[in-house]
């Protein structure tokens, strides 16, 4: 095992301090509480977002920063392993066959998703994470106005000012050992967060072993009461086998196998991700400020699979300046903010044959070289918003988004009337959005949305398996409608957070399977989206050692095709392929004495239609997850905490993400279903350490 020179360090996790006296007393209970309290708003004005902070995380295993997002009503991940996962938000981005691509995510402020609209959490350990913005639709504005959101992720750092070293060591079922070192300062100037991560897990199923090195660095340095400038270094390092995809015959009859090809090629990928970011803030007056970022970003990608060998790297670079003031209307206080974005990516990639059959049971061997390839993508952001609260009671906030983006494809192994060089512009388009909000007493609200939005062709929609440029391809582009409450009751301890919506989708992007993990996208329909999302909360305090906190959120998915033809069929009014009717995460939150807490957690999803013509759909399933956990401040200095999880507790059987429309070849089963992982258990150790 590599990387256990750090287990002389077992435990050393720090706790975040304010910079208040009575704060040096606190538990890691009361520390989770004081953290998740301290969430921070990233979008504008009364835009509604989700926001996941440690109260939540704290529920689920340290790797398992899927649960924790799906426990979000309108939200479901696809997760296929720790390295396949598919974020879905109001069913954008079910047909998506990998990958998410529907969506914007944003580190800090700083736009990771690359130039074709692919986000990838899973380059992200949940423990550097302080928070989770999720925000659902195309209202988002200031985070780009994508059919399906935007994710916003936030590190962590010394809240107050204090010097503090932390561990966390996790060791768990299917060989899981899990690391993380973090180094935490602040002075009241400098601020400095350093943290290092390791994981490695052999995996539920066979081919599926993944290791993962991560350095995070995130610091800043406030030159004086108007200027700030930081740096943020996010570094992975992952590997990862591929057990790919199951036919309905092999999951039922053992879904740890992996797929016969993948076995025999030992098909993996392996990747080399870098971010960087530098920050400047500057307050012209307290009525404006600014806040810019320029930004790189590399990613090397190299997978053996199958049908060839992908070896590919990406350079990207960019600015980010949002600019934030106020302003009197008519006596009125109004808030405005403007900026953009500007992303440009370099996005390099080269094929090879695969000859694993010839390499004497040895898997994966490069062969001949078929493709080599080279895209120049460039996206515009601009932005603006203008909230004028009316009264103390009513605001209106209104926003405006454009974006232009271009592909330039130049084919680099071709030459002569066989090179398929292309370019390919979108038009700028305009995306609008207007929110309203009415406030009454005891902080109880009434909101209202109308935006529109769009989604990109991914590179698999804008390219032929021949590395042609489809020049048919359009966006997709939608209006979403909504309506929503935050109810607070009995003093604050019950608390209701209820949604409507209705979104109508045009120009719906389909990919159609054409070989074995080879696709073509095209437009193809129209889709209506319309959903329900319940949160509920209640919290009880049961004598001066026992506080429970209950809640469930539920969705409820309507959606369907309004017209859609493929290829003479006619799905019109059928439910929307990949995704489930009915879902939602229920669950305990328990702290007793002081010190002790127990999260239990139960996750239903139902069936989930896989074809177009629902002919087939995939069995609903329950999950059961629970954790108990003690923490405890041993000296004023010194913080001790150990806990211990199951997860799968009723070891159930089931698809943890599901593929589309999929077909077989050469006379295989079609392979729809990626199996969930059995019951298992893990165990940590934590230990913090304030200098």
């Amino acid at each position: 095992m590599k990387h256990i020179s750090l287990l002389f360090l077992l435990g050393l996790q720090f706790i975040q301090a304010q910079d208040i006296t009575q704060k040096d007393s606190i538990t890691q209970l009361d520390e989770v509480i004081l953290l998740d309290a301290l969430k921070t708003k990233n979008t504008t004005g009364i835009t509604q977002s989700d926001i996941l902070g440690a109260k939540i995380f704290q529920n689920y295993s340290p790797i398992d920063m899927v649960s924790a997002i799906n426990q979000i009503s309108g939200v479901y991940i696809h997760s296929g392993a720790l390295n396949t996962n598919r974020i879905t938000i109001r069913g954008i981005g079910s047909r998506t066959l990998f990958g998410t691509n529907k969506l914007r995510m944003y580190y800090n402020d700083i736009p990771i998703t690359n130039g074709s609209g692919t986000s990838e959490i899973e380059a992200y350990d949940v423990e550097n994470i302080s928070q989770i913005e999720v925000v659902k639709g195309p209202k988002g504005t200031a985070f780009g106005s994508n059919l399906g959101g935007a994710i916003i992720l936030n590190p962590k750092q010394a809240l107050g000012k204090s010097t503090n070293l932390f561990n966390s060591f996790t060791v768990g079922s299917f060989g899981l050992i899990k690391n993380n070192l973090s180094f935490n300062h602040f002075d009241g100037k400098l601020r400095v967060g350093l943290q290092y991560g390791h994981t490695e897990t052999d995996g539920y199923r066979d081919n599926n072993n993944f290791e993962r090195d991560g350095v995070l660095l995130n610091t800043s340095y406030l030159i004086n009461e108007k200027n700030k400038i930081s740096l943020l270094v996010n570094h992975m390092d992952y590997s990862a086998q591929i057990p790919s995809s199951l036919g309905a015959t092999a999951f039922a009859e053992n879904p740890k196998q992996v797929t016969y090809t993948w076995r025999v090629s030992q098909g993996y990928e392996a990747n080399n991700y870098t971010l960087l970011g530098l920050n400047y803030e500057h307050a012209f007056s307290d009525k404006l400020k600014n806040s810019t970022s320029v930004f790189y970003n590399y990613l090397d990608h190299y997978e053996p699979a199958p049908f060839g060998i992908l070896d590919e790297f990406t350079n990207g670079y960019g600015v980010r300046s949002r600019f934030i003031g106020k302003l009197n209307i008519s006596d009125i206080a109004a808030e405005y903010t403007f900026g953009g974005e500007l992303l440009k990516d370099e996005y390099n990639w080269n094929q090879f044959e695969n000859l694993y059959e010839d390499n004497n049971g040895n898997g994966s061997l490069q062969g001949n070289q078929y493709s080599a390839n080279k895209e120049y993508r460039r996206q515009f952001n601009g932005f603006g918003t203008l909230l004028v609260p009316f009264s103390e009671a009513f605001s209106a906030q209104l926003g405006l988004n454009i974006n232009k983006t271009n592909y330039d494809y130049r084919d680099q192994f071709n030459s002569g009337i066989n090179n398929k060089s292309a370019k390919r512009s979108f038009k700028a388009i305009l995306l609008p959005s207007l929110d309203l909000n009415y406030s009454f007493k005891n902080d109880n609200s009434l909101y209202a949305n109308v935006s529109r939005g769009f989604s990109n062709p991914s590179l698999e929609e804008t390219l032929t398996p021949d590395g042609v440029i489809n020049p048919d391809i359009s966006q997709e582009t939608g209006v979403n409608y909504e309506i929503g409450s935050q109810l607070y009751f009995d003093d604050k301890k019950l608390s209701i957070n209820i949604a409507l919506y209705q979104m109508n989708i045009n120009n719906l992007l389909v990919a159609e399977r054409v070989n074995d993990d080879q696709y073509i996208g095209k437009n193809a329909g129209k889709t209506r989206h319309q959903g329900i999302e319940l949160a509920i909360s209640y919290h009880l305090k049961l004598g001066a050692n026992l506080q429970i906190t209950p809640f469930i959120n539920y969705t409820h998915n309507h959606h369907k095709f309004v017209e859609f033809i493929d290829e003479g069929e006619d799905f019109s009014g059928n439910p929307l392929t990949g995704v489930p009717k009915n879902s939602a995460t229920s669950g305990l939150q328990m702290q007793f004495f002081n010190n002790f807490y127990w999260n239990t957690t139960h996750q239903y999803v139902s069936s989930i239609p896989l074809t177009d013509a629902n002919s087939l759909y995939s069995d609903s399933y329950n999950i059961v997850h629970t954790k108990i956990g003690y923490q405890k401040k041993i000296t004023p200095k010194f913080t001790l905490g150990v806990d211990f999880g199951i997860n799968n507790l009723l070891d159930a059987t089931y698809a943890q993400s599901v593929l589309i429309n999929t077909q077989g070849f050469g006379g295989s089963e079609p392979r729809y279903f990626y199996p969930g992982n059995g019951i298992n258990y893990y165990g940590g150790v934590r230990l913090g350490y304030r200098l």
